[in-house]
């Protein structure tokens, strides 16, 4: 390829995506997850557990439910269990770009400075937060060691992660709830297309809690079809009642092409466009003047038509507010019943993971040239957007660019634009 080709329309480097990595329940690699995304069946499940707090409504989540892989202790004792989520993550993203060997070592030039990461969670581990708690409550400081702190920080999993591949490029720390893990892919793409750095990894992370539900239960935003977990939950629905929180983590390598293409790695996508900003209204209540605006200022940023974009990967989270926010803001965007579904009908809300988890899924969708349904849905809220939601059995669709938005409290908006290679 002439040096020409590695040139964005504006003058910046493209950026490329040569690794993938997930821990959901929708499976450990796309694979897994594409088969699940064709079988029509959730991975919600009733959690026995909370029965325990019977002023909370809901009792449903999507847990990862398989044992994570062993480490050496000495290399994990300041991770919780989201940094671990995020770890378990990036090693497969890594192994997948050809960056890490069978032994888990990874290349030299990973340490180099030329790499960096761009990472985030809503918060950091539960059991290390309890802890503190305690010496406030109990007065009891037997439970907090050295790692405690290490562990609750909000950029754990980004500082975690740093130590424990040896990586000393720069930090991105995308800490802003349902955006953590679209942003810190938009933040790492424009890290490399800008030439800070070469390749960036790239994810977001989240740990499954019951209070993470309950701070949803208690605005009345939560399923509770209780009793049938495969029934819910139901974005863009008439008859949904709320979210279900999710787990997970994913991670994603993104690169400068040239780079990429010298070194002989396999190119899933380009990260074509980003766009972000804020709300500046409420901290909860959805903006739908300024979620277009993140998407119109993405599709300025890919420098294409907007008419070209053959699919939406929505936040759908099946708020009553949020869905409808969204689709009349995406429909005042594309003018046209753009095709569009939800990966949450699937495995919830993974909070702060979901916008990894969803933009690889969107982007490997894109290169199999199907697109998964929204689940559970039946009859659209007719005060959503005039779209084209894809339900039954998925869509095929020939796509050569596709967006995957996120929405989070705070007011944040974040649009990812993915196009084919």
């Amino acid at each position: 390829m002439s040096s020409e080709a590695y040139i964005r329309h504006d003058g910046k480097r493209r950026v490329v995506i040569t690794g993938g990595g997930m821990v959901s329940a929708l499976g450990d690699d796309w694979q897994e997850a594409f088969t699940t995304l064709r079988s029509g069946k959730n991975c919600v499940v009733y959690m026995k557990d909370w029965d325990a707090f019977p002023l909370m409504n809901t009792r449903l989540a999507c847990p990862y439910q398989k044992e994570l892989p062993q480490y050496p202790r000495k290399k994990i004792r300041g991770m919780g269990r989201v940094a671990l989520l995020s770890l378990v993550a990036t090693d497969r993203a890594l192994k997948m770009a050809g960056l890490m060997n069978n032994d888990g070592v990874v290349l030299d030039e990973l340490h180099e400075g030329r790499t960096g990461i761009a990472y985030g969670s809503c918060m950091g581990s539960m059991d290390s937060i309890m802890a503190l708690y305690a010496m406030i409550e109990n007065n009891d400081t037997s439970k907090i060691d050295s790692q405690t702190y290490i562990k609750c920080m909000p950029q754990t999993c980004a500082a975690n992660l740093s130590v424990y591949y040896g990586i000393r490029g720069r930090i991105i720390t995308t800490n802003t709830a349902c955006t953590s893990g679209s942003q810190s892919i938009g933040y790492a793409y424009e890290a490399i297309a800008n030439g800070m750095q070469d390749m960036m990894i790239a994810g977001g992370a989240e740990e499954l809690v019951s209070p993470d539900a309950a701070v949803f239960d208690t605005m009345g935003a939560t399923a509770i079809l209780n009793e049938t977990p495969g029934k819910e939950p139901r974005p863009f629905d008439k008859d949904r009642d709320g979210l279900v929180i999710g787990e997970g983590a994913g991670s994603l390598v993104l690169e400068d092409m040239e780079h990429a293409v010298k070194r002989g790695a396999t190119l899933y996508a380009e990260v074509a466009g980003f766009g972000t900003n804020a709300d500046g209204t409420h901290i909860t209540n959805p903006n739908r003047e300024t979620m277009a605006q993140a998407m119109l200022l993405a599709i300025r940023d890919a420098g294409i038509d907007k008419d070209v974009i053959a699919y939406v990967n929505a936040h759908g989270t099946a708020t009553h507010a949020g869905d409808i926010a969204e689709t009349q803001a995406t429909y005042s965007v594309f003018q046209r019943a753009i095709p569009i579904s939800s990966t949450k009908s699937f495995i919830g809300h993974t909070l702060g993971a979901c916008g990894c988890i969803e933009a690889w899924c969107t982007v490997n969708m894109m290169n199999e040239g199907w697109f998964h349904p929204t689940l559970n849905l039946e009859q659209v809220d007719e005060e959503c957007g005039a779209l084209d939601y894809i339900k039954g059995q998925g869509r095929a669709i020939d796509a050569q660019y596709v967006m995957s938005n996120n929405f989070a409290f705070g007011g944040i908006n974040s649009s990812l634009i993915f196009s084919k290679l």
